[in-house]
């Protein structure tokens, strides 16, 4: 009882504070410093190549300290850790908005009966696509690029094992984009990770198991965060500010969870649907769509400030239709990057070491990795500094004297 009591009580003085758990989190990665094995797996054009297992010499996935991948993240045990309870313990749940977990509907949607849509006391994207949150400390959304003529560019479902051509291209068009990893995604495929890192672009959370965040308890919804924060910082030594909920779907009670972590919701203005190219929508549609979008550019419908375009990793059609029609949009916006550099946040990971340069701005300088595909040594723009004050206020916290004496209380109790 002593020995599991003293345990607990570690643990718990570990999170003095939740946003200070990703210091926790001990990588062999340094993210300045990134080299990819030159294996099959990464050199190969070939699917079922790029696709076959592998071993990262620099992350090894140990199954008993991780969720079961593709499951919700709680599984395996996991919120029943002593470094999961620490992290659940050290938040003040009293504050968190007063809104219940969704619930799906016979049809497999979420339903949405008897939900105030006139008033959307809650911001809930998928009822209305709110992105103004109505509760107090909560991080705002970022879901349009504020620069005229501005092509926000963001992947979804990431590291797609396949992804070689589609990163190389990527890497000689000189492009950068925001890439929501999954966190499933990231242990199974975890030099595809490492290459995102390595060639800047701008690395952000999409959740464990992809799925509707409104309808998952609040356990849930903070294991499905934590557990994609660790992964990412364990394989790559960066610990996203951003993240994605699936498929949109997020409200205040979800973005608060998100805010304890100093995580911002990340959503967009524009849909190309490619995710459901050949399936539920016709490929026709989806490069009509694509199409559509890129006129916007040229013809005067973001003469005053940018977008951020869903679009997928997801597969090879979708990895595929990027590279078709990244020309075109290249050549109709003045600006396409990832949503990191159009908000001219150059400290888009808790570690502060790793810097994007400023909006506009490239450096030829060697001593950290840029959104520009150089390095930079430029300090945050104010907006950044304002943007990670606004985090850290938002952000419940609580002394390591308060943790500590919440363990005493799980040993006098346990």
């Amino acid at each position: 009882m002593l020995a599991k009591s003293i345990a607990v009580s570690l643990a718990l003085a570990q999170f003095a504070s939740a946003a200070e758990y990703w210091e926790s989190f001990k990588s062999q990665v340094n993210p300045k410093n990134i080299s990819i094995p030159s294996i099959p797996q990464t050199t190969s054009y070939d699917e079922v190549t790029q696709c076959t297992y592998y071993e990262a010499s620099n992350f090894q996935f140990v199954e008993s300290e991780w969720p079961t991948p593709w499951e919700t993240a709680t599984s395996n045990g996991m919120n029943k850790s002593a470094e999961f309870k620490a992290l659940y313990n050290s938040i003040n749940w009293g504050n968190m908005p007063n809104i219940s977990a969704r619930t799906m509907g016979a049809d497999g949607a979420i339903d949405m009966s008897g939900y105030d849509e006139s008033n959307d006391p809650d911001c809930w994207w998928s009822a209305t696509t709110c992105t103004v949150p109505k509760h107090k400390d909560v991080n705002p959304d970022i879901y349009t690029c504020p620069e005229p003529e501005t092509w926000g560019l963001t992947y979804d479902d990431g590291p797609n094992c396949s992804h070689n051509a589609f990163y190389d291209f990527l890497e000689e068009q000189k492009l950068k984009a925001t890439m929501f990893y999954i966190g499933s995604n990231v242990v199974d495929w975890p030099v595809g990770a490492q290459r995102g890192v390595k060639d800047g672009h701008h690395i952000a959370d999409h959740t464990w198991s992809h799925q509707m965040m409104t309808t998952l308890s609040n356990e849930e919804v903070l294991a499905e965060l934590y557990y994609t924060q660790k992964a990412i910082k364990m394989v790559t030594g960066v610990t996203p500010r951003h993240w994605r909920p699936a498929f949109g779907d997020v409200d205040d009670r979800v973005r608060w969870i998100a805010t304890q972590l100093n995580l911002t919701t990340v959503l967009w203005n524009l849909d190309t649907d490619d995710w459901a190219a050949g399936a539920s929508e016709p490929v026709s549609q989806v490069q009509g769509n694509y199409e559509d979008f890129i006129k916007m550019g040229s013809n005067g419908t973001f003469a005053t400030s940018g977008n951020i375009v869903l679009t997928h990793e997801i597969d090879n059609m979708t990895m595929q239709m990027a590279i078709d029609y990244l020309p075109q949009i290249k050549k109709n916006y003045k600006n396409v990057l990832d949503v990191a550099t159009c908000m001219n946040i150059t400290t888009p990971y808790m570690e502060n070491s790793v810097k994007f340069a400023p909006f506009g701005k490239t450096s030829t300088t060697s001593s950290v990795v840029t959104a520009a595909g150089s390095a930079t040594s430029a300090s945050a723009s104010s907006s950044d500094s304002a943007q990670t004050a606004n985090k850290e206020s938002s952000a419940s916290k609580v002394s390591a004297t308060s943790a500590l004496a919440l363990a005493l209380i799980v040993a006098i109790f346990a």
